[in-house]
């Protein structure tokens, strides 16, 4: 068994969220949100800005720690148990630019309907209806976009 940790944001401009597609070989691997791999020495947030701006062109900030997801899956050698930490975030532009190198061919930011129908894991739908509801908060009390509260 292999223990992973990768961490994520959920990227928000004006309302909508930023989404990935993903198509490796020309086999549907579906939309995903943003995430990736902790390097050695990196703080998780770290992981979180540098995955996003990685994988989308998105030069995000963190608004919020919003929680973990776990999931396992097998490759052929082993048994990977993988913990994603996630971040509530928000970009400055509808700017992004998928990670070719990483079979991404599409990104976009959608409404959040729109997204949560998208997203191919129930887990990272999960996160998005979390971090969705922290941003409305967030607007309802005049605090998103604030930047005094990061």
């Amino acid at each position: 068994m292999i223990e992973a940790t990768s961490c994520g944001g959920v990227v928000i401009f004006r309302g909508k969220i930023l989404v990935l597609y993903k198509n490796y070989k020309n086999k549907y691997e579906g939309w995903v949100l943003p995430k990736g791999t902790v390097e050695p020495g990196e703080e998780f947030k770290e992981t979180a800005l540098r995955e996003v701006k990685e994988e989308t062109g998105v030069s995000a900030s963190i608004i919020k720690y919003i929680g973990k997801s776990q999931y396992s899956f097998s490759t052929p050698q082993d048994m990977v148990e993988k913990d994603v930490h996630w971040y509530l975030m928000m970009a400055d532009s509808y700017y992004s630019k998928p990670q070719r190198e990483e079979f991404f061919v599409d990104s976009g930011y959608y409404k959040f309907y729109e997204a949560y129908h998208l997203l191919k894991f129930s887990n990272e739908k999960q996160i998005l209806e979390k971090a969705y509801n922290e941003y409305l908060d967030l607007k309802r009390s005049n605090l998103w976009g604030n930047r005094k509260y990061f």
